[in-house]
Formats: structure tokens, C-alpha cells, sequence
């Protein structure tokens, strides 16, 4: 995948750990200049590993109507230009039933999963109007088949579907795409910590490494490979798609034992 975004400056927000930081290596790998925002510091040693140069790290609550705007001052500053968007600050908690969601756990998945979009849009569409970028979404498979415990979670990604869809229409007329990818399991920091908080974690863990026909749980690079494609020009006439990256999770019967 070298070179497929050579040059390009994307912003890749939730990028410091999970399947945000396999982005911004794979995203730095095929030739971007890579701006990662985030609440969590991912360290300059961290940093040191992104190929390439014309990296940084912008601490922000992407929830913020100022922080979203200075982040994007900061970027018109240093690089002129913005070519891609990538909204994939997300919380997955809490684990429960529609009834049992507190206040304070519903206005948060709100806040991080769907106002962050918002904003990245509103305060970044003038850059992606003049690049003819493009915008893309980390929804999940769960959006579109559901999960039982996670109704919070799932409308939010439900959204997420609806909003790729909208805003593909919306600004096609100014040549920007906008994608989304949906993982099913991926072995990330937040799924395993949430694995062990479930009464059985291991019986858990060996559910979520069944749950893909292709093989276990993988880790987030599958995830990054489909990202690179959709914000590269090798996916120039794609708009609106949900792609799923599940190891066929979703596909069929199957008996999980």
C-alpha cells in the first residue's frame, strides 16, 4: 500500500491507541501526513514509530465546539490543507439494556460517537471542499444487525450509518466521499478490557474468537488495510458505503460452541 496516500494530511481523531493508532500507521505507511486528535498523550516514542514525517498530536475532546475549532486552526496553520477526515473517537460503554442506561452514559455515547462528527464537519468542510476530500466513519457491524445489551451503543452506530449516507449526498456535489468501515470483534485495548469485565470472560473470549468464519479475532491492521483503500483514489467512485470488515460475522447460521 505504499504511496496510496502519499501527501495526503488527514486527521484521524481517537487515533493514540486501538484501531485509530493502526490507522495512523497504516495511513503514514502508504504516505500521509497524519494529525492524530485525542485525549489520550500516545508519547513521542509512540509517535517516532508513524513512517515518514509531518506528523502530530493535538490533545482534544473532539465533543468541544472551541477545542474542534482550535484543532482546526492548528491544522490550516502547519499544513495549509486537509484531504481526509477520519471520525474514529468512539466510546462502546455501557453494557446494558435500553432501561438500565443512566443520564450521564447516554449523553456521553452521544457526545463522543455522534456530536464529534458533527463538529469535525462543520469546522472542517471549507478544507475538504477546496481538496475535494474525504470523510470517513468507524461504525460497526452492530449498527446494522443490532446487539442485545449495548442499545445505547448500537443506536449511536445505527446513526453513524444513516449520517454516512446523508452527508454522501449532501456533499457529493462538492466532490467529497464519505465512507464508513464496520468491524465486527477486533482485539483492541477497549474490547478486551470490556471482555473482562463480563461475568465469564473467558467463555467471552472464545465467543468473540468463533464469532468471524475467517479465523479469531483479529487485531485492528485488518481494519487500517480497508481504511487506506477507502480514503485512497483506488476508491474514488465509492460514496455512502458501509463496508464491512468482519470476517463474515454476519453471514448465515452458525453454532457456537
Amino acid at each position: 500500500m505504499k504511496d496510496m496516500l502519499k501527501d495526503k494530511v488527514i486527521l484521524l481523531t481517537g487515533g493514540a491507541d486501538g484501531i485509530g493508532w493502526e490507522c495512523a500507521k497504516a495511513y503514514a505507511a502508504a504516505g500521509a501526513k497524519v494529525c492524530i486528535a485525542d485525549l489520550q498523550q500516545p508519547g513521542e516514542a509512540k509517535m517516532l514509530q508513524l513512517s515518514g514525517n509531518g506528523h502530530d498530536f493535538r490533545q482534544c475532546n473532539v465533543t468541544s465546539d472551541a477545542e474542534v475549532s482550535a484543532l482546526f486552526t492548528a491544522i490550516r496553520e502547519q499544513y495549509g490543507r486537509l484531504d481526509a477526515i477520519h471520525n474514529n473517537a468512539g466510546l462502546a460503554k455501557p453494557a446494558k439494556a435500553l432501561h438500565d442506561t443512566e443520564d450521564d452514559e447516554w449523553e456521553a455515547l452521544m457526545r463522543v460517537n455522534l456530536k464529534s462528527i458533527y463538529l469535525t464537519t462543520r469546522h472542517g468542510i471549507g478544507m475538504l471542499r477546496a481538496s475535494k476530500g474525504s470523510i470517513l466513519h468507524t461504525s460497526s457491524l452492530v449498527g446494522s444487525i443490532g446487539q442485545d445489551n449495548h442499545a445505547a451503543y448500537v443506536a449511536t452506530k445505527g446513526a453513524v450509518n444513516a449520517l454516512t449516507k446523508a452527508m454522501a449526498l449532501d456533499y457529493a456535489p462538492d466532490g467529497i466521499r464519505v465512507n464508513a468501515v464496520a468491524p465486527a470483534a477486533i482485539r483492541t485495548p477497549m474490547l478486551e478490557a470490556w471482555s473482562r469485565e463480563q461475568p465469564n470472560p473467558e467463555a467471552m473470549q472464545r465467543y468473540l474468537d468463533q464469532l468471524q468464519p475467517l479465523g479469531a479475532m483479529p487485531a485492528g491492521d485488518v481494519i487500517a488495510d480497508a481504511c487506506v483503500f477507502l480514503l485512497s483514489d483506488a476508491a474514488r467512485f465509492m460514496t455512502g458505503c458501509i463496508l464491512p470488515v468482519t470476517g463474515g460475522a454476519e453471514l448465515g447460521y452458525r453454532t457456537l460452541i
